[in-house]
């Protein structure tokens, strides 16, 4: 029934919009991941100080 068309994207845009701010929401409430940072950094190797 082409009446029922608009109810379909009247649906989905109320979707789309609790969706969007579900989103918005869940990242205002979460912090962001804090990056670890090594002592001693993992891509160079420890050299030894041989020089006392």
């Amino acid at each position: 029934m082409p009446q029922m068309g608009p109810l379909l994207w009247l649906n989905l845009f109320i979707f789309f919009s609790m969706s969007f701010m579900l989103f918005f929401v869940i990242n205002y409430f979460l912090p962001p991941f804090s990056k670890m940072s090594p002592v001693t950094s993992p891509d160079k190797p420890e050299t030894l100080n041989w020089k006392w």
